[in-house]
């Protein structure tokens, strides 16, 4: 079993029913806060941020993350074309796993198919769909506990994965996630959240980007990792120097520095900045969102491609199939851990 420290923790919970699964099973809606009025709303289905409501002016708030208002919403999200993953957890491994199989001990190990002939995001349920457990909440913190039995989606080992939120007094949103195996795995977590500073009904165009990263991964037609690398300098996706955000991109950017900054996300619409920390190698970035005028998003508003922009703070897709790549291999009774931060400020 995991241990977290939650010390800090004050026994205070908040919730409220936000429907049922098809199973019967009641899903709950956990608001968190703080003393700037920043609010974090979090469901136990997907462990998902549902919201985050940021103060602009004095009775004024904006909604910065794409979502849904109902659980049936969230549950046909995965029906859609394209399923966007809106502010769920992904695992156990995010991005793509070529031709959904990798070798791990001298062994081949063949994983569900849910992307062509490809596994992508953990598979065909993975993290998003499930139910997790709610272990502590507070005013400002939740710890929600998923365990993937053994062979979920083929992966090996019994995985058990907390994630804890936390809204600090600076206005960071913190994600913390801690796994143990009970056997030799992979493992590839991220927060996929969709935001846009500007609101629910407005595009990301007008928003300024920055990247710290000289390179991304090579990919071939499918989005497949090649294995090498693309210098961004005097590319498209050179955000060194802060620029528009892209109206397409759906690319791995390797992070230059794990100790600074590594995206910067500005509105000048609504004078705010949101800066990505993180201890994860790299940030897949993707522009998107889109529910193809099927499923409406909160405030009744038509997500579209370039309704947000999602900053995957993770390993690199397809790691455990090229040596080169940072290790993608938890050891039984070994904890992984991952660390991200989003950090809001008025401009």
């Amino acid at each position: 079993m995991l241990k977290i420290r939650n010390s800090h923790f004050k026994e205070l919970k908040k919730d409220k029913s936000f429907g049922r699964l098809p199973s019967g099973e009641e899903v709950f809606s956990y608001n968190l806060s703080n003393k700037n009025g920043l609010e974090v709303e979090v469901i136990n289905y997907g462990a998902v941020i549902t919201s985050v409501k940021i103060p602009i002016s004095k009775n004024k708030k904006v909604d910065v993350v794409l979502g849904f208002e109902t659980l049936e919403n969230y549950i046909q999200s995965f029906n859609l074309p394209n399923a966007p993953y809106l502010g769920t957890i992904v695992g156990r491994y995010a991005g793509r796993i070529n031709n959904a199989e990798f070798i791990l001990n001298e062994d081949k190990i063949v994983l569900t198919k849910n992307h062509g002939s490809h596994q992508l995001h953990g598979g065909i349920n993975g993290f998003s769909k499930a139910l997790w457990n709610v272990k502590n909440v507070t005013s400002n913190a939740i710890t929600l506990e998923y365990i993937s039995a053994a062979n979920e989606e083929n992966f090996p080992g019994q995985l058990t994965t907390q994630v804890t939120y936390t809204i600090t007094e600076d206005n960071e949103l913190k994600v913390d996630m801690i796994a143990k195996s009970t056997e030799d795995t992979i493992i590839n977590l991220t927060q996929h959240s969709y935001f846009n500073l500007d609101g629910q009904s407005e595009d990301i165009v007008n928003q300024d980007l920055f990247v710290n990263s000289s390179k991304t991964l090579e990919t071939n037609i499918e989005n497949i990792p090649t294995g090498r690398f693309f210098e961004v300098a005097r590319s498209p996706f050179d955000f060194n120097s802060s620029k528009e955000c892209p109206t397409k991109i759906d690319n791995t950017f390797v992070l230059n520095d794990k100790d600074t900054v590594s995206v910067i996300l500005k509105s000048k619409k609504n004078n705010l900045r949101m800066s990505v920390y993180t201890n994860q190698p790299a940030i897949h970035i993707y522009v998107g969102g889109n529910c193809f005028n099927q499923i409406k998003g909160k405030g009744n508003a038509s997500y579209h491609p370039l309704s947000g922009i999602c900053f995957e703070a993770q390993n690199f897709p397809d790691a455990p199939n090229h040596k080169h790549f940072p290790n993608a291999i938890l050891k039984k009774d070994e904890t992984y851990h991952h660390k991200t931060i989003f950090k809001f400020e008025k401009l």
